[in-house]
């Protein structure tokens, strides 16, 4: 396979509470699709609330053993891909400082901030959306988002922007760019005022349903016109087989909205490349 933007720089492994897939099988998978470049971004979401489902800190990151276990895969393959040192950041007001201290302390090559939470809240569980209207929820939620990332300053791309959609009750119609440009124009003004990019995520592309990647395209479009110039590929794999999902079709959607680099990292310092 043959990628016009090789290089996944959101992904993760076992090393992630959400995910079961070592992270040689991860390796290997990107480099058996022709991938040049991964960023492995295993989640830190801190004081993630209780579910029955789930074992308490599902999401704690143990730092020290993903980092030991990345370095050893860095070493092994690195004749055939390059793989990067990343963490997916969940933001939350109560751990803005502890957030920071963490990122702070570790040599990270990249940080992606992200919103998995609306007060305490998880949209991927059904009776999320039982509280107040679609239209309510998606506000607070933009609402968070614009209140966290000027809380956690210290990352350098904003994970999926309009996350929440992918959960959105099936038949509703109430999201998009046009409906929250209001609240979606203050984020991306921002993020591209402060240098900050967005983490253009294949993820729904996955599913094969008939769903818009995060951000949808107009939302990637303003932050264009608004002044963002970086934005990197994220397949938000946690299974060998999606990693680097529909990048060909994400690239073209790039080009579209006036994008003509993409970017990768290291030590948080930013490299363009051209789509």
């Amino acid at each position: 396979m043959n990628f016009n933007i090789p290089a996944d720089y959101h992904m993760h492994s076992h090393n992630s509470g959400d995910s079961t897939a070592p992270m040689v099988d991860m390796v290997r998978s990107a480099i058996e699709k022709g991938l040049k470049e991964i960023c492995f971004t295993e989640h830190l979401d801190l004081d993630y609330p209780d579910f029955p489902d789930l074992p308490p800190e599902k999401f704690d990151l143990n730092i020290p053993a993903y980092k030991n276990e990345l370095l050893k895969y860095k070493e092994r393959y690195k004749d055939k891909i390059t793989v990067k040192f990343g963490v997916e950041v969940g933001m939350q007001p109560q751990v803005t400082d502890e957030n920071m201290k963490i990122v702070g302390e570790n040599d990270f090559d990249f940080v992606i901030a992200s919103v998995h939470l609306v007060d305490k809240r998880d949209p991927f569980y059904a009776d999320f959306w039982s509280q107040g209207s679609v239209e309510d929820t998606f506000r607070r939620y933009f609402e968070i988002t614009s209140e966290n990332i000027k809380l956690f300053t210290d990352f350098d791309v904003l994970g999926h922007l309009d996350y929440i959609a992918r959960y959105v009750p099936e038949g509703d119609t109430t999201y998009s760019y046009e409906r929250f440009k209001d609240q979606i124009d203050e984020i991306l003004s921002y993020l591209a005022r402060n240098g900050k990019g967005l983490d253009f995520n294949s993820k729904v592309l996955s599913r094969g349903d008939n769903l818009l990647p995060n951000p949808c395209p107009a939302a990637l479009k303003r932050f264009k016109e608004l002044g963002g110039e970086i934005i990197t590929f994220g397949s938000d794999a946690h299974r060998p087989e999606t990693i680097g999902c529909e990048f060909e079709k994400m690239r073209q959607i790039a080009l579209e909205c006036g994008f003509t680099n993409y970017y990768t990292f290291d030590h948080r310092v930013p490299t363009a490349h051209k789509l």
